[in-house]
Formats: structure tokens, sequence, C-alpha cells
């Protein structure tokens, strides 16, 4: 059987396919990916005629989607099934036309099933973690299996999957591995606790997964092999889980691959000696959650279950060692005020945030801060108009809405420059503002990420002028422009909606590397 993942090209390469890829491959069938936008992909889908094509979605992204599967569905014969966050919450899609299953849950047992089936003509409709919806428009959706307890056992990510489909991928010296699955925080704005309760029902003691060490270095050499690698970017929710297992990755990875890399820590699992080992096994660039500095926001609503002290103690401990401080922020916190706001960004001025990056809650399907956001009497949007760029506007209706995204467009820029926040206040309610302050936030947050570049680069020992900020700046904003420029005018009705899933989202203009 052939398969064939269509994805956006997103901020960074997308890691769940490789693994898909690794497992189908194993076991003897083909699979190719195609990364949108490309100028060829119909030619390609048609040569290479898959019999099954694959999507993985997020809410806020799956109209795109589903209008590209149906313009596939009126060209091509295939096998269609959505995967992911969206699927799995709101299986319901599975009832859109042109959709033939979804996968609720972890996919590498369902998708090999379904392989296996189709390849005999047998019947898939009973394949555990698939959903289906039958003529009459009845939605079946089947039991999950059990959740994958070793994750060694699903081999090295097939990385050639998505390396071979963007260049971008393949030829960025910094590549992004992840070493575990689960994460054991109740964050009531995060997929894991609605993943861990309402899909598996299962003890974190069983939903969080760790890969072995032997099998993330093996990893980061095989990627080294083949192509472009000077640093690697770690995005396990909590790369310090497991004290036992960051010792031993720090003691080797120095020893074994030697290559600067950056994580994301949980203040209230953080020790000074991770941040100790951390700093000498490489780590130039760790990112703490502090999400909100108001106490009850922080806690009760949002669940972090992190006091200030250690957000300011784990903060410390990585300044004090040298390592680039970066901060995960959240404004418009149902039952927050402005000022609750205005004191995150003091908090992170005070801590002396290097990189602070800023969300606008959005309460997706099924996540406990939906229905905390509708108890407290906030009207939420259908999940078919929460917006695909979680940083553009927020979708609660909090009397201060407008205020709300217009800070968070300041929000970068005063933590580095916390003078300005008199002038930030006069311009929160101004719908004139809002274009000026999103082109601000734009160029800030591109600064943001040539000062990173420019850490990177010399952890890897490089010089010249492409470590100088200005240069790097000026290169980035300049292609990037032509970049947009050329998907918004330029191609078919198709590529230009696929263009669009791209350059629409400031994650990629703005923080890809």
């Amino acid at each position: 059987m052939k398969v064939l993942h269509v994805t956006r090209t997103l901020a960074q390469e997308m890691l769940g396919p490789m693994v898909l890829s690794r497992v189908v491959k194993n076991a003897g069938h083909e699979m190719r990916a195609i990364c949108l936008p490309d100028p060829r992909w119909l030619k390609k889908i048609r040569e290479y005629a898959p019999d099954v094509i694959t999507y993985s979605v997020m809410t806020g992204t799956h109209r795109q989607i589903l209008a590209v599967n149906r313009f596939l569905k009126a060209r091509f014969s295939f096998f269609s099934i959505l995967g992911g966050p969206h699927p799995t919450f709101v299986p319901e899609i599975v009832k859109e036309p042109g959709v033939d299953a979804v996968c609720v849950g972890e996919g590498e047992g369902a998708l090999l099933d379904l392989l296996e089936a189709r390849a005999c003509g047998a019947d898939w409709r009973e394949i555990a973690n698939l959903a289906w919806c039958d003529d009459a428009g009845d939605i079946h959706k089947n039991p999950p299996r059990p959740l994958v307890r070793d994750l060694d056992s699903l081999g090295l990510p097939d990385s050639a999957l998505i390396y071979d489909a963007q260049p971008l991928y393949r030829n960025n010296p910094r590549k992004v591995i992840v070493t575990q699955r689960g994460c054991p925080m109740n964050c009531s704005f995060c997929f894991h606790h609605a993943w861990r309760g309402k899909v598996y029902n299962a003890r974190v003691s069983s939903y969080v997964r760790k890969r072995s060490v032997d099998s993330v270095i093996a990893e980061a050499q095989d990627i080294r092999s083949r192509w472009p690698l000077s640093f690697v970017h770690f995005v396990d929710d909590i790369f310090n889980i497991d004290s036992q297992w960051l010792q031993e990755f720090c003691t080797r990875w120095p020893r074994e691959v030697g290559l600067p890399f950056d994580a994301i820590l949980m203040a209230n699992m953080t020790r000074e000696e991770h941040i100790r080992q951390l700093s000498e096994a490489g780590c130039v660039y760790a990112r703490i959650a502090f999400e909100a500095a108001n106490d009850h926001i922080r806690n009760d609503i949002f669940r972090k279950n992190t006091t200030r002290k250690q957000l300011i103690d784990a903060s410390g401990w990585i300044k004090r060692y040298g390592i680039r401080l970066g901060s995960l922020n959240m404004l418009g916190a149902p039952g927050g005020t402005l000022d609750d706001e205005f004191e995150t960004i003091q908090l992170n001025a005070e801590c002396q945030v290097d990189h602070p990056l800023c969300s606008i809650v959005q309460p997706y399907p099924q996540y406990d801060l939906n229905d905390i956001t509708k108890g407290m009497g906030y009207a939420v949007d259908h999940y078919d108009e929460l917006p695909s760029q979680f940083n553009r506007r927020t979708s609660i209706e909090v009397p201060n809405r407008r205020a709300i995204e217009n800070l968070h467009k300041w929000f970068p820029v005063l933590v580095r420059h916390p003078k300005l926040v008199p002038l930030a206040r006069r311009t929160l309610n101004s719908r004139v503002a809002t274009a000026p302050l999103l082109a601000m936030y734009a160029l800030w947050s591109e600064w943001l990420v040539t000062e990173q570049n420019g850490l990177y680069l010399r952890a890897q020992g490089k010089r010249g002028p492409r470590t100088w900020g200005p240069v790097d700046f000026t290169t980035r904003v300049a292609t990037k422009s032509f970049l947009r420029l050329v998907g918004t005018v330029g191609g078919r009705v198709v590529e230009r909606l696929s263009t669009r899933m791209q350059m629409d989202d400031e994650r990629v203009l703005a923080h890809a590397d």
C-alpha cells in the first residue's frame, strides 16, 4: 500500500508523521509526504497514486485541510484519514464530505491495521482508534487501543519522509527531536489532560513515556550522517521530567554527539543541579512556562501548580549558568484584568527574560479551560471560528478583548523595555493602533529570533557576517517579505490556499529559523 501525508509547511518539521512512516515502512508499505505550498504537488500525487492520504489536523486549521482534501477527492481516488488533536477531540469531523475515517489518539497501530485491511480487502471498520460515518450519517467510534509503552520499539523516526519533501527542513542545520510522549501536568489549556483522561483514562505513570538515551543519541547521529546538523531543538513539554534520565543524557550527549541544543523546562521540577548539568552538556537556550504572574490565574485557572518563587529560582539559575532565558506566557485568561496582564510583563522583566513568547488563551474543544470559561459566564467561539493563529486574537468574549489583543503585540517589547508601559497603556483600546502594533510585533519577534540565531551560530563556533545581528535581521525580513508576497499574489487557487496555510501564521514568519 502507498501512503501520502499532506501537510502545511510549519515553523519546524513535523515529527509525528516521521514515526508513522517508520512503522509503515517497517511493515513493507510505502510512505511519502508533500509539504504545502508545493507548485508540483498535483503532479507528484498523480505520479505516486497513493492508496491512502493522511492529514494531521489542529483546531483552527481544520477548515483549510478539509478544503484541500475535498479538492483532492474531486481529482484522485484514495482513502482519506485525519488524525491529530482536532479529530481526537471532535471526531464528528468524520461527517465532513470526503473524509473516510479519523484516528482518535495515537495512530501507529491504527494506520498499520488500516493498511493491512485495505491491502487484503478486509473490513477495516472495527479497527481500534478509528471512527467513521455510515451512509445514514451515524458516527461509529471504536475504542482506543493501549498506549504505546515502549517508544524505542517504534524505531527511529523516518526523518527522510519530511526532509525529502521540504528542502527548508532538510537544509536547515537546526533539527528538531522529541524524547518523550505525555506530560504529568494537569494544565487546563493543554491537550494532555484531555488526551490522558478523556481518551485513554490513563494514569500519569502509564501516560508519560520516555525514549531511552540510546535511542535519542542514535537519532541525532543518524540525522547528522545524512543531513546538515549543528544544533538540536528538543520539543519535549518538560525536558527535565526524569532526573536520572537527564543525568545520563547530560553525561553522554557532549561525549557522543557534542552539539549545542535548547529545551523546555518545568519550573516546579527544576533544580539548580539540572541547570548545571544542562549547561555542561551544551544547552544554550532554555524556556520556562510562566503563563501568568497572578497566582489565582496561574494555579486555579491554568492549573500550573507552580509558585512564583519556583519561577524566579529556575529563571535565576538559567541566567547564572549563562543560558539564554525564554519564557512562555498567555494573555486573556477568563476573569483576569489588564493589571494582571501587566503583572506578568513585570515578572518577566524582573527575571530578565531574554526571549519572551506569548500566546492568547484559546479554550479548545474538550479542554478543561473551555468548561472553566463557560462556567464563569464567558462566551466562547465555536471551534470552527477559533483562529489558526493563537497569537492574533482571543476567542473569549472578555470585556477588554481589543486591549488584550493589542497588549499581546506589545508584550515582548515591554518585557525588554518596561519603561514603555505608559505608552502601551494609551494604545490598548485603539482600533487604529492594531495594524502598526502587529507590524511592530512581527519585526521585534524577528529581532529576538535574530538574537537567538546568533547565539546558535556562535555556539557552533561560527563567525563572520552571518552572525552579525543587523545583517541576519535584514536578510531574514527581506526573504520572508518576498515569500509572503509570492504566496499572496501568485499561483493557482489551491496553491494560494496552501500558501496562506503557511504564510498567514506568525509562528512561521516570526519564529522559523
